[in-house]
């Protein structure tokens, strides 16, 4: 008699949506999904700090090649900012290294405020981020004691609107609702809006309310996942987040192939490209007069 166990039949490709929560890492769900769907092939598309909650897509098996793509797509927030108190990582996770009274601000030095830090901006983002600098995450720098020096970084702040003030004696708190480009620190606008207003600023909340396409209502908690792994198939998480074209039986034979297929003018971003029966075949960018191959998905 054999004693092999029996194989396990891995779960189908695809994207889970999770409703992250407070204080664990992306890494934690990460790593609480692998048992729950069954397979180590789990990672996640844009990290969210243990403080934040809210959307964080997550890719099962092949549906992991996606997730590159998917962490350059514009995000959406709710945060609530803290005028007249810095803290040494942005945000309320460190601790308050000057205070100053923010009595003094009013809406409409706030909303001013906001203003100049919508649009195309150049930001520094927090000495506690995982960017790296010379070869290290610059969170271990800073914590280790050292002033980390980073360089400025393009990003577009689509929308940043004030949904209310709230005044607590010397302090006061903005509620807002930003929209943004990938690579953008929430913490940063938190800080910056803060130093332009002469009082400082950090971050005391902040929930991830979309990524891309995926919003909250297709969000799940961990708990409801435990009881059911809900995993969006590859075609409609793709068709969701990508502009789509569809090919014949012969071009997607090309395609799987290694094969390239001329440009149709569908943008410079990843394209979705599905056969005539609707299955995903390909991820492609098109490059001038043509269209290659990001992610092939079929055999």
């Amino acid at each position: 008699m054999s004693t092999a166990r029996a194989k396990r039949t891995p779960p189908p490709s695809g994207l889970i949506i999770v409703d992250k929560p407070a204080e664990w890492t992306s890494h934690d769900v990460v790593a609480k999904l692998r048992g729950i769907a069954g397979t180590r092939k789990v990672g996640h598309a844009g990290t969210l700090d243990p403080m934040a909650t809210g959307v964080l897509v997550v890719g099962v098996e092949k549906a992991t090649r996606l997730l590159g793509h998917l962490a350059l797509t514009e995000k959406g927030y709710d945060a609530t900012i803290r005028l007249g108190q810095t803290t040494n990582t942005d945000d309320a996770e460190g601790e308050i290294i000057a205070t100053a009274s923010a009595a003094h601000v009013a809406e409409e030095d706030v909303r001013k405020g906001v203003a100049t830090l919508t649009g195309p901006i150049t930001q520094i983002p927090p000495q506690v981020s995982a960017i790296k600098v010379n070869g290290e995450r610059a969170y271990k720098r800073a914590r280790a004691g050292e002033e980390v020096e980073l360089k400025p970084r393009p990003v577009t702040v689509s929308g940043f609107e004030i949904t209310a003030v709230r005044r607590h004696g010397d302090l006061v708190d903005v509620d807002a609702s930003v929209s943004c480009s990938s690579g953008t620190y929430i913490r940063a606008l938190a800080r910056d809006l803060g130093a332009g207003l002469g009082v400082g600023g950090h971050l005391t909340a902040l929930r991830r309310t979309r990524v891309g396409p995926y919003d909250l209502s297709a969000a799940h908690t961990l708990e409801r996942l435990a009881a059911e792994c809900v995993i969006l198939p590859m075609a409609d998480a793709v068709a969701a987040a990508f502009p789509r074209r569809d090919v014949t039986a012969e071009e997607a034979s090309s395609v799987a192939h290694g094969g390239r297929l001329p440009a149709l003018g569908l943008g410079g971003g990843p394209i979705g490209l599905f056969g005539p029966d609707g299955a995903l075949v390909a991820l492609v960018e098109e490059r001038g007069q043509i269209a290659r191959s990001l992610a092939v998905f079929v055999p």
